[in-house]
């Protein structure tokens, strides 16, 4: 997803948490080597991954508790897998909430810290992060379906032209491609 009409911040942030959230989920994607990926990924059509990652956006969007500030359009992006990229692939959704409070977007973020666990995601990091600003941010995994969410409190900046915001990135685990799939020219 290209994230329109937001600060280049945004766009790093979002680059910056998929290169995290790909790290926090590199068990691998090989399909020669499961004990290297620890789990054999799952068939399904991109498009009915695609549809369980905005599920998943949409229940770490419920955690946060904003339903009155304004999210990023777009939607959710497939890519292949590095370590199989004629049968494997994997989704990620890039977004982001504001047009809130800088309160309210502090409250949503530790409201997001404190469910996650309650709904079977392990966090993997909390606290600042080496930006400039040292944004808040935590990486979580859920395992059960093999996803990781990174998200960025990005508050307190006198700058105009940068919004307050909560950044999110969800990313999943690679996806088996049904027997003659072609993966190339994925988007």
């Amino acid at each position: 997803m290209t994230i329109r009409n937001h600060p280049t911040r945004v766009r790093g942030a979002a680059l910056g948490a998929l290169l995290l959230c790909l790290t926090t989920l590199a068990t691998g994607c090989s399909m020669n080597d499961a004990d290297d990926l620890g789990y054999t990924p799952t068939t399904s059509e991109v498009e009915q991954a695609r549809t369980r990652t905005k599920e998943i956006s949409s229940e770490i969007f419920d955690m946060i508790g904003l339903p009155q500030g304004r999210t990023t359009p777009g939607g959710a992006s497939a890519s292949t897998c590095a370590e199989d990229p004629e049968h494997l692939f994997r989704i990620r959704h890039p977004w982001s909430v504001y047009d809130v409070s800088e309160a309210e977007l502090k409250e949503g973020f530790e409201r997001l810290r404190q469910a996650l666990p309650a709904k079977g995601w392990k966090i993997v990091s909390y606290g600042p992060n080496n930006s400039k600003a040292r944004s808040l941010e935590l990486t979580a995994d859920f395992e059960k379906e093999r996803f990781a969410v990174n998200a960025e409190l990005w508050v307190g900046s006198t700058d105009p032209k940068k919004k307050n915001l909560i950044g999110v990135t969800v990313v999943s685990g690679c996806f088996r491609a049904p027997e003659g799939t072609d993966l190339k020219g994925l988007y």
